[in-house]
């Protein structure tokens, strides 16, 4: 099964690196993404919005002669989300890496520009239950590894139109298995009702903060493998 690793907000494809060989020997054929104008000056990035991310996306699936599996982590859940909406009959199933599927016309979130870009704004910035199991050696890891995103992408909204819902969707969430999010789901206003709109979907506990390509690589390779089929 091809699988399409799609990373979140400053990371490029290296943030999938420790996940790669597992997925390889499951059998699997890993394409960790790169998205558009990640790294970039304002110069060359400052037009790029998340329907850019879609399409790139789109690409690697038209790319393809069999359906895929879309991995996404973080805000790269909007995009993966918003490639199944223009594909469905081409994906497998969406994988969500400690995120939700968005419902239309919802953004990511919002952060400081700066230079006309959006860099890493540190791990101070984050609550502690996303970075509590990134030691110091990890952090100073994952950090060289960050780039600075398209000023637009965090706000600009997906655009979903289409009959998304049928695509077996699993949730890999780092505190949350299915009964918490199902006492849950219901608070969560549109993105309750998009959750509830899904035919098919699961959710799976990692055990993880934000970032378990970091501090659990092995065991987030073997639930999306398992979550793809095998």
């Amino acid at each position: 099964m091809e699988i399409i690793l799609i990373p979140g907000l400053w990371f490029d494809a290296a943030l999938w690196d420790d996940v790669v060989p597992s997925l390889e020997a499951a059998g699997h054929r890993p394409v960790p993404l790169t998205m558009p104008g990640v790294g970039e000056p304002a110069e060359t990035s400052s037009s790029i919005d998340v329907s850019d991310w879609v399409d790139a996306v789109v690409a690697q699936i038209d790319a393809t002669a069999e359906p895929v599996v879309l991995v996404g982590h973080s805000g790269g859940g909007n995009v993966a989300w918003g490639a199944a909406d223009v594909r469905p009959d081409r994906v497998a199933r969406v994988i969500f890496v400690d995120t939700v599927p968005p419902p239309p016309n919802s953004g990511i979130s919002s952060f400081e520009v700066v230079d006309g870009v959006i860099p890493f704004p540190g791990w101070d910035f984050f609550p502690a239950e996303d970075v509590y199991d990134l030691d110091e050696t990890m952090r100073a890891r994952a950090l060289s590894l960050t780039r600075s995103v398209p000023a637009r992408v965090p706000t600009d909204p997906v655009q979903l139109s289409s009959d998304r819902h049928r695509v077996p969707t699993t949730l890999l969430m780092g505190a949350m298995g299915q009964s918490e999010v199902e006492a849950e789901v219901d608070q969560w206003g549109p993105y309750g009702e998009e959750f509830r709109a899904i035919a098919d979907v699961t959710v799976t506990k990692i055990g993880s903060g934000h970032w378990p390509q970091f501090s659990q690589p092995e065991r987030l390779a073997q639930l999306i493998s398992t979550a793809a089929g095998r």
